[in-house]
This record gives C-alpha cells, structure tokens and sequence, in this order.
C-alpha cells in the first residue's frame, strides 16, 4: 500500500526560546518490534504492554498475521498467537517495505525449519546487507538459496543446532536475530561480539524469565542453550520506553524550551547523550523516570563519534546535528555505524548551516547558525525528526514532506510538539 502523502507545516521560532511543559515517552519502537515476532517462540499466547501506535508496528503485526499468527489489539497491550500458524513466507509487500522485517526471520525459521523473504526494505541509511544474517544461519546448519525475489533458507533436518558465531560487526539486528533461532536451536550457541542495546536484554531477560536458558545478557558474549518451546504462564511483555525519542526530545528542548520536562524516561539509557549534554553546557535535572531541559543562549560545540551501546546513539546523530549548527566552535561529527547517513546535512547547509563533509563518515558543523526555514524531504525515519526540530527553531516558515518516514517511528508526533508551543500542522502533500 503506497503511504498517504502528507507533509508538516511549521511556523519557525526564529530562534526564540518560548516552549515549555511536559512531553511523555512512548514505548521504544525498537523493542516492541522485536518482541512481536519473538511470539513464534512461544506456545501459549505472548502479551505485549506499552506497545507504542506507530506505522512499523501495525505492518510487523500485519506480518505476524500473514503468516498465519492471530493479533488482537486494545490501546497500548498486544495479544499474539502463534500456536496455529504455519507460513513460511514473509508477506512480500511489508517485508520489502520494512527493514525489521528480517528479524523475524530468525524465530519463523527456528519454529518450522524454513522461512523465504524478500531483500527487508526500509530506510535508505548505507548498503546495509544481510550477508551478517546469511552467515549466521549457515553456522547453525542452515542452507540458503536466493532466485529472482526471494531468500530460501532452510534449516538441516528441519532443526537448527547450536554454534559458536562471532559477529563481524556488534550489530543489534542480527544479534537479536541469532538469539531468538538459538532460543529453539538444538545444542548451545555462543554469539561473540554481541550487540549489548537495552532492547536486547530486556529481550533476553523476558526470554528466561519464560523459561529460555541465556548467559551473559548485557555483555559482549550471550550464551544460549536451545530446548522446547517457551511459555509466558501469564507474564506480559514490557516494553522499555523509547531512549532515542526521550533524546531527540531532550535536543528540541535545549534548542527551543525554556523549561521542559521529559516523562517516563529511563535516563540510565541516555548517559552518552547527558555527557555530551555536559560539554556543551546544557542544563538539565534528573528526576525518577523523568529529565527536565532547561534552555540557554550559549552552547559549546562538541565532537560526535557514534557507536554501539552504551556510546552515542547513531539514531541520535542527526538532531544532535541540529544543536550543534547552534554551538560556538567547530563540531565534529563521526558516524561510525551507517554509510551516507549524514547526507542529511546538505539540506541543513540550504537553511543557513555551515557545515562541510569531508568524506560519507564525517562532517564539521562550525559557528553558531541561524537557520531559515525550507521545504525538505525526510529522507529516513531519524533525520526526518531532525528537519522538524531544523524547521521549529528557524526563520519563516518550513515544510517537511515525506513524513510517512517519521509515521515509521514517533506516535503523532505533531500533538505532542503543539502541546509544547509548537506551531506545526499535518497537512495534504
């Protein structure tokens, strides 16, 4: 289904500091993902909590339901049945549309020894292969063969077995992929190198909690021991809140609040950006699962380097982009994790920015800047959220097309930014 175009219209504060209030954090869209198809996994029905009302999650509930899964939905709780389904093909328009889409590859191919999808869509951050994915699975005794629209992946016998995999690159994806198949795995698998994201062990911690036998969660080495299927026995899911929404907002309020306070934050998740936070001299409060921002006139420029977690956060890389065009000094700005995702900052240079790229890893952000609004396409889910918080502390006014990208990840985006101050509107495209 082509998404409905739509575009935000924002009236620029012209730099003025006028937004104050509260803003809640809605469940992280990178946990409650994951734990959808984890219900593959699971022989009675998989309760999932605070899950948040975002685009990627109906299409990977839409998944779960094609093939041959039962979803029954009641504001922010999700009820998943796998205990009839059978399919082994990913629904090819929303695997082909959604990058996450992979991750399910892992428990769908564990429970029935077979699973063909699509090459997973998504954003267009970097070439960003499955050959991690690929490899893996070839570990565990799986064999794969890849025609004209489709990956066929079977697994040896129909069961996969444990192995030792190291991972090339920490990724989240693919780590979280190797342990939900490991979890049905016959044997013991070793994942080296593994991804250490809060998403992942809160994962893995509901995962034992069910009965799953898994070590070493929150650090570089998980070990897991494969057996039958899991059973919840009544607990429910928790999804943990969204630690790239509660920075991206904690960025819009030093650029533009007088005082605003982040609710239902969990801040042991966002030490990278405080620390960051530190440097440039924002002022800021902690409070019990909430972070109140004060804002300034005066920032310092500070050097970005992504990195896995517990480092900065590549999905904040772009709206601390926009803090920084308002910093005294030169900003360096390093991203380690995706190829061509600072792209973003041409646009950024068109609305008054100065900021030069010297290869697709890195740009330097100069001199404070005040931005004039534009009309820009969101070209992902992350820098889409940037050009908002570009487009609320500019000049004139700007319009940011393309935002079915921003739909993918941050619930009604534009109530929440209005309750604030915020002149914004979702208008025809």
């Amino acid at each position: 289904m082509t998404p409905t175009r739509e575009a935000f219209q924002i009236t620029g504060l012209a730099g003025k500091r006028t937004l104050s209030g509260e803003i809640p954090v809605r469940g992280a869209k990178n946990d409650a993902l994951k734990a959808i198809p984890a219900s593959f996994l699971f022989s009675d029905t998989l309760t999932i909590e605070n899950i948040p009302h975002i685009a990627d999650i109906s299409a990977m509930a839409n998944l779960v339901k094609g093939l041959g899964g039962i979803v029954e939905e009641n504001d922010r709780t999700m009820r998943i049945t796998t205990t009839h389904a059978d399919g082994k093909e990913l629904p090819v328009e929303i695997a082909k549309r959604m990058r996450a889409s992979v991750v399910s590859v892992g428990p769908v191919l564990a429970r029935f020894g077979h699973v063909s999808f699509p090459h997973p869509g998504g954003c267009v951050i970097g070439a960003r292969p499955i050959d991690l994915f690929l490899k893996s699975f070839e570990k565990m005794g799986a064999t794969y063969e890849v025609d004209d629209k489709f990956y066929h992946i079977k697994a040896t016998n129909g069961k996969l077995r444990g192995a030792d995999i190291f991972l090339d690159i920490a990724s989240v994806g693919v780590t979280e992929t190797v342990m939900m198949a490991a979890v049905l795995a016959e044997g013991t698998t070793t994942i080296r190198n593994a991804a250490m994201e809060p998403e992942i062990q809160n994962l893995a911690s509901f995962f034992v909690e069910c009965g799953a036998q898994i070590t070493g969660i929150g650090t570089p080495t998980l070990t897991i021991t494969g057996g039958e299927l899991l059973k919840t026995n009544g607990q429910a899911y928790q999804v943990i809140p969204d630690r790239i929404e509660a920075g991206s907002f904690a960025i819009l309020a030093a650029l533009a609040g007088t005082e605003i306070t982040i609710t239902g934050c969990n801040l042991e998740h966002l030490r990278a950006l405080l620390s960051a936070f530190d440097t440039a001299g924002v002022r800021y409060e902690k409070h019990t699962n909430a972070l109140t921002v004060y804002g300034a006139d005066n920032y310092t420029a500070v050097n970005i380097k992504t990195h896995e977690y517990p480092g900065f956060a590549t999905d904040l890389q772009a709206p601390m982009a926009i803090l920084l065009t308002q910093a005294e000094g030169e900003s360096l700005v390093f991203e380690t994790m995706f190829e061509g995702r600072l792209h973003f900052t041409d646009d950024l240079v068109k609305m008054g920015a100065d900021i030069t790229m010297f290869d697709p890893h890195r740009v330097m952000i100069r001199s404070k800047k005040q931005l004039v609004g534009r009309e820009l396409e969101s070209p992902d889910l992350r820098a889409g959220l940037a050009f908002v918080i570009a487009g609320i502390i500019a000049t004139k006014t700007s319009r940011i097309r393309n935002i079915h990208h921003i739909d993918r990840g941050y619930e009604k985006i534009e109530e929440r930014f209005r309750a604030l101050g915020v002149q914004i509107e979702r208008v025809a495209d």
